[in-house]
């Protein structure tokens, strides 16, 4: 097919198309002559990819060349390039020492990969924020949180596709995006239920307080 007719079956743009083309997000397609080429579903299946990585994903231009480079050229392993996935949708984060998180890991049986140290370092920028804001967790809640993220964790990587790089990395970086707000409304939601549930409508503040 012709650039109009990727177009017209994409729902992309041609301008868009060749903006991506530029950009090494979309692979070129078989000249036929100077000026013209011819594309075929694989184009139109990698548009698709690139849209949701750029649109609902959130990805930068940049993040998502470097996911659709490990697509082309998948590192060796699936962790690697899952991996990969996972980088390209994490948020920056300040590099401050964070062998306390190594430490943790180490005590939740978890493997410290300093391949992984932007999440590392992530978590430690959470700590850091509690520390600062003098905000104790009440005893035992990490221990729940990391139990209840591995069941979490151990469901989503068991239902990655593998049937092809792509499919294994959309479903890392969609899944990563659009799956976060949906846990952590979820948990707003727990919360406010188990309140109505604990001290119903009626329940004042130091009602239970000592006399």
């Amino acid at each position: 097919m012709r650039i109009s007719e990727l177009s017209r079956e994409s729902g992309v743009p041609v301008a868009t198309i060749k903006f991506y083309l530029r950009e090494r997000l979309l692979p070129d397609g078989v000249l036929t002559s100077a000026t013209q080429a011819q594309y075929d579903e694989t184009h139109v299946a990698r548009l698709r990819l690139v849209r949701a990585l750029i649109g609902p994903g959130g990805l930068s231009i940049a993040a998502a060349r470097s996911v659709i480079e490990a697509i082309e050229n998948p590192p060796s392993s699936v962790h690697d390039l899952l991996g990969v996935a996972a980088m390209a949708v994490g948020r920056p984060a300040a590099h401050h020492d964070h062998s306390r998180v190594h430490d943790l890991m180490r005590s939740w049986g978890w493997q410290v990969d300093d391949k992984d140290c932007e999440t590392h370092a992530a978590l430690e920028d959470a700590l850091r924020a509690l520390d600062a804001a003098g905000f104790e967790l009440p005893e035992g809640a990490m221990e729940v949180y990391v139990e209840h993220m591995r069941a979490i964790a151990a469901f989503e990587i068991a239902a990655v596709p593998n049937e092809s790089a792509a499919a294994a990395v959309r479903y890392v970086v969609l899944g990563t995006l659009l799956i976060e707000p949906l846990i952590l409304n979820l948990r707003r939601m727990a919360q406010q239920e188990e309140s109505a549930r604990r001290f119903g409508s009626v329940a004042r503040i130091g009602d239970n307080a000592p006399e």
